[in-house]
């Protein structure tokens, strides 16, 4: 292809749109992933199509202000001038049309979010040029349908149902099976059709002059980031929604131009297993979209060697050249073109948590990465998804079909054949499968909400393939086998005893591995996941049997542990889930909830404690409590001995501990009526009214309980104190900390403090020995945050309780609101994700970090952890390590978790110092 000169940019103006030859990788925040890369591969000198990238600056300003950027037009008439001379040919020339593609690119890859136009620049002046300079007449009116099916449909808002059934109805009246049946003749017939179509629905004809497709299709690239599968798609995916999305305009090669042409995708390592070797879809006589969208079941990558070795050898030769520069996984999309390789798009591919683990060090064997790049090639998320179960294998089951294993995981749910019905039954509390022939973006709700996905066409880079894997959701592709009626609502398959089929009807349960492929009729039983048998110690990294994904596992958590300056304990209340904590690397507990001790047949004691209206019946009540209290500290002590157990003193909201106020009414009401009233009722409702709370999370529970009810907390520091004394005469070694919930003010904790020092002395008097009990509080009221200064006076350490800061922040009971308004919140972009869920930064976090700083201030060794929901949470884990605090605590199951992002967390700011 010629040189051309450089196109011109008025002078002054911001600079909106770059050549392929300007941009570079590093350049995603304004060229997106596409171009950015797309730059890169030029600069590599690979076979890349001219092109320019106009930036996501301008879809910034295009959404703010409903309006192109004044100098977009002029720059992209300069770069589409370069693109011509380049070419050799115009956008428009009727003999021999330069026809381009109009691409969506954000920062962040989002496949099948937002919208793609291939083939602008056809018209009716142009389509027979093209068809002339081609020698095919088949391919320019093949070209020329797609160009009006996809602009009708992306830029014009039609319907694309009304373009599937004419295709379909001229497939039908050729007797054809496929699209590439159709000759000719028919695809002319079929371009009228729709033109017809897109007469009928829009009142307009469609463009004919090819620079007002071009400027339409990149406005309806604009407009697509904002369309509700998008939105939807980034709140699912954590995207920010301001990043807007980049557009690539590319010069078009042809994979529909007959035998010797065709396109694919290409992986240089499996996504669903990390393997290494030849991965991917190719498909002949057809063009890109053709692949993703599964309409045509694909070939295996391998395959093409046969159809034309010269390609593939440049293709594999090329895949070494992006794997080694990016030192990835590199998800590639190319054409070929009358046997001329084309690269259209290179990324880092998304892919499973399996296949993250073993890739990361993979590529440290390989000495491409070091741990602690490997160790920020995977995260939290995907190591839960390890831990999910998997299907028995050795369990009897019926398999009525196999796919191609897309994403890994085990899910069973009653079958479903529509997004609707699936959020539908979800919303309902039913566990689903969304069976479909092959989905599309309009699918991605019916995704988010399925257990699973199957399909019968598609392979593994069909749409429902890539992203499931981006979302951690089981996948079978491709089930040929099976035939799917979504209008009839049910799946047919081969009858296993080869006779005949069965038919699997909505509401029937199926089975999906999305590891083997295998579709089975009814539900498999599942079975702890190796990764969770490692953890509790039931399988050594090093044996023999271990398999390679343990061994992965193995390796990046010895890595974080060996770097993370954050230390993970465990929210456990009783000693089982304390053992299992330990096994899963707890290094103590971070919060002993001990109301959960008094759940069951004990709940009737404190019932009893709280009613009591004499010193004697307190005293009663006290005295039963405190062997009980005893003898659960022991068992937690002896679990978790020579680590750390916070134990929280009592901390109920008032009503969990008392009767129903509207049942004992009924009921006392009853009695009344028939004259047999019993006395212990009416006194029981009489203090029942005199205890009720119209707000019971803000009443009378935490350190209020203490202080109004005399020898509460004092029984169960003694019970700490004589567990922890005994537990040493056992020649064990106890770490009690003594942790007083809901502290507002310096005054309840002194009050409290002074009182259970008294006891320990006591105690340790007693038994003549030296406990080392410390005293600290929960930072889980406004107030207590603003006045941690004073407060840290009193207090050995914080422990912040962020599911009660959260709520009394923002003033939400969280009981409440998570189903009253929060999915409205997070539809309208209120919310990125619930606050419940991930830290507040601005809000919360801000209070953590000042009162961190100021309890420092006063007390320079005050201890400071976090036990609410957050310290599971990936995200928060960052924060926390970046706030300064020592240690995060959460559920047993979510330790092994908070240990990975607490290793990534500190190796992040390490490379941030090194730079």
């Amino acid at each position: 292809m010629p040189e051309s000169r450089e196109p011109h940019v008025p002078a002054n103006a911001p600079k909106f749109v770059y050549a392929f030859t300007e941009g570079n990788k590093e350049l995603k925040d304004l060229l997106g992933g596409k171009g950015a890369n797309l730059a890169e591969m030029t600069n590599l000198g690979l076979p890349v199509p001219p092109g320019f990238t106009i930036t996501t600056e301008a879809c910034k300003v295009y959404l703010d202000s409903g309006a192109e950027p004044p100098s977009l037009r002029e720059e992209v008439s300069a770069h589409l001038t370069a693109l011509e001379e380049r070419m050799g040919k115009r956008l428009g020339q009727t003999d021999d049309p330069l026809l381009v593609s109009v691409r969506s690119g954000a920062k962040f890859s989002m496949p099948g979010m937002m919208d793609t136009v291939l083939n602008i620049g056809l018209s009716d002046a142009s389509v027979t040029g093209l068809a002339t300079q081609a020698g095919d007449e088949r391919f320019a009116w093949d070209s020329y349908r797609r160009l009006i099916q996809m602009f009708g449909k992306t830029v014009l808002g039609v319907d694309g149902e009304h373009f599937e059934e004419a295709l379909e109805q001229a497939k039908e009246a050729k007797g054809a099976t496929t699209d590439v049946d159709l000759g000719a003749d028919d695809l002319r017939t079929l371009v009228g059709r729709f033109k017809d179509i897109v007469s009928k629905e829009t009142g307009r004809e469609f463009p004919q002059d090819p620079r007002e497709q071009m400027d339409l299709a990149i406005c309806a690239v604009f407009d697509s980031w904002n369309t509700d599968r998008a939105k939807l798609y980034r709140r699912q995916e954590r995207i920010p929604g301001d990043l807007g999305t980049a557009v690539n305009v590319c010069s078009m090669v042809f994979g529909n131009l007959g035998p010797d042409s065709g396109t694919g995708v290409a992986f240089t390592r499996d996504p669903a297993s990390g393997q290494q070797g030849v991965y991917g879809d190719y498909l002949q006589n057809a063009q890109g979209e053709d692949v993703v969208a599964g309409i045509r079941n694909t070939i295996p990558l391998a395959d093409l060697e046969q159809l034309d070795k010269p390609s593939y050898d440049e293709l594999m030769r090329i895949m070494e050249t992006l794997e080694l520069h990016y030192r990835d996984l590199c998800d590639i999309e190319f054409t070929i073109e009358r046997g001329k390789l084309w690269m259209l798009q290179t990324r880092v591919g998304k892919r499973t948590a399996a296949a993250a683990f073993r890739i990361a060090t993979q590529l440290v064997d390989q000495g491409l990465i070091d741990e602690a790049e490997a160790l920020q090639r995977v995260n939290g998320a995907q190591l839960a998804q390890l831990m999910f179960p998997r299907f028995d294998v050795g369990a009897r089951a019926e398999q009525i079909g196999r796919g191609i294993a897309a994403s890994p995981g085990a899910a069973v749910g009653k079958a479903v054949f529509d997004s609707y019905t699936a959020i539908k039954w979800s919303r309902s509390g039913e566990k689903v499968i969304l069976i479909r022939r092959e989905t599309n973006p309009d699918d991605l709700d019916g995704m988010i909400a399925a257990e699973g996905i199957l399909t019968s066409r598609g392979g593994k880079t069909s749409h429902a393939a890539v992203v499931a894997r981006g979302m951690g959701k089981t996948c079978v592709c491709g089930a040929e086998d099976l035939e799917v009626d979504t209008k009839r609502r049910q799946l047919t398959a081969p009858h296993p005893d080869g006779k005949g089929t069965l038919v699997i009807d909505e509401g029937d349960v199926v089975s999906i591995d999305g590891s083997t492929g295998k579709v089975y009729r009814g539900e498999v039983p599942v079975v702890p996941s190796p990764v969770v048998e490692y953890f509790e110690g039931r399988m050594h990294a090093g044996a023999d049997d271990a398999d390679e994904l343990v061994r992965a596992v193995h390796r990046v958590m010895a890595y974080a542990d060996r770097v993370r300056r954050l230390r993970v304990r465990a929210n456990a209340d009783n000693a089982e889930d304390a053992s299992r904590a330990r096994r899963f690397g707890a290094q103590g507990i971070g919060l002993c909830r001990t109301e959960h001790m008094f759940l069951g047949e004990r709940r009737e004691l404190v019932e009893r404690l709280i009613l009591a209206d004499t010193d004697s019946e307190r005293d009663t009540a006290l005295d039963a409590l405190l062997p009980l209290q005893k003898g659960d500290f022991k068992e937690l002590f002896e679990a978790m001995d020579g680590l750390p157990v916070t134990v929280r003193l009592l901390d109920p909201p008032l009503h969990e501990f008392l009767p129903d106020i509207t049942e004992l009414s009924v009921r006392v009401a009853l009695a009344e009526s028939r004259r047999d009233a019993n006395e212990n009722d009416l006194r029981l409702l009489q203090a029942v009214h005199r205890l009720h709370e119209q707000n019971p999370m803000l009443g009378l529970r935490g350190v209020r309980l203490g202080l109004v009810i005399p020898g509460l907390f004092t029984m169960q520091v003694r019970a700490i104190a004589e567990a922890a004394a005994e537990r040493k005469a056992a020649k064990g070694d106890p770490r009690a900390e003594i942790m007083i919930p809901l502290v507002g003010t310096v005054q309840e904790l002194e009050i409290v403090r002074e009182e259970a020092e008294r006891v320990i002395e006591e105690v340790e008097r007693a038994r003549g020995v030296d406990l080392k009990l410390t005293l600290g509080t929960m930072i889980e009221l406004p107030r207590a945050a603003l006045t941690a200064g004073q407060i840290a006076e009193s207090a050995d350490f914080f422990s912040f309780g962020t599911n009660d800061l959260t709520q009394t922040v923002w003033g939400f009971s969280r009981d409440d609101v998570e189903a009253s308004f929060f999915t409205a919140y997070l539809e309208k972009g209120i919310f990125g994700v619930s606050p419940f869920e991930t830290i507040d930064k601005d809000g919360v976090g801000k209070l953590v970090h000042d009162a961190s700083v100021a309890g420092r201030a006063t007390r320079p060794d005050l201890k400071l952890g976090v036990c609410g929901e957050h310290g599971g949470d990936p995200e928060s884990v960052h924060f926390f390590h970046e706030v300064g605090l020592d240690y995060v605590s959460c559920s047993p199951f979510r330790i092994p978790v908070a240990r990975l992002e607490a290793g990534r967390a500190a190796a992040q700011s390490a490379g941030s110092d090194s730079r």
